[in-house]
């Protein structure tokens, strides 16, 4: 699924512009009138970047922002605004947002923002479905295999798990070998690896 740009703007003249410079660069663009029809419409899941108006007729892009926050959304957000001051573009950055255009703005450097920004969101898309695959794989093995698993991670030796965990060292090795054919590791080091990805190297679950 394409990464989509997201524009927030209640002035309709700037929305068309927007949406038909992204049309010509062939880059999916949805458009709202308003931060509420946003929140109602658009599916967070799909990966992207917001261009959002700073002030609108009724909630405004600042308070959209700490919704989006509030939500766990990790799209980017451009704040471009007309009415853009030192202190509301520092705030906007200061709670996340990743750029703070002033309109007008020349297509060429709002497509050039634009397009850092899918990517990085496509990317970081991408890191969290190969983390979370890797935490279902986790997930599937027995407590005694986590256990051995997290062990071998530390670098252990069989002789030295077995007496640690007080079961026979022949029983390390079944566990051992299980939970490395079942998550695709080869070594300790890819052991030690996988399980700092998702976070469990120091954790007894």
């Amino acid at each position: 699924m394409d990464a989509i740009v997201r524009i927030v703007d209640d002035e309709e003249t700037v929305r068309n512009s927007e949406l038909f410079i992204f049309k010509l660069a062939g880059i999916p663009a949805v458009a709202y009138s308003s931060a509420e029809e946003f929140l109602s419409r658009d599916d967070l899941s799909q990966a992207g970047c917001i261009i959002l108006d700073l002030r609108m007729m009724e909630m405004g892009g600042l308070e959209l922002q700490r919704c989006l926050q509030e939500r766990g959304s990790d799209l980017p957000i451009i704040f471009l605004t007309g009415h853009g001051t030192v202190d509301a573009a520092v705030m906007a950055l200061k709670n996340g947002a990743e750029d703070f255009l002033q309109k007008p703005v020349k297509p060429e450097i709002l497509l050039e923002v634009v397009k850092v920004h899918l990517q990085k969101n496509k990317e970081l898309r991408e890191s969290k479905a190969v983390i979370q695959e890797k935490i279902n794989k986790f997930k599937l093995l027995t407590d005694r295999e986590k256990e051995v698993l997290r062990e071998v991670a530390r670098g252990k030796l069989n002789k030295q798990i077995a007496i640690d965990l007080n079961i026979a060292e022949q029983t390390v090795k079944i566990h051992r070998g299980n939970a490395m054919h079942k998550l695709g590791l080869r070594s300790a080091l890819d052991a030690s690896a996988f399980l700092l990805d998702i976070g469990r190297l120091g954790k007894n679950e």
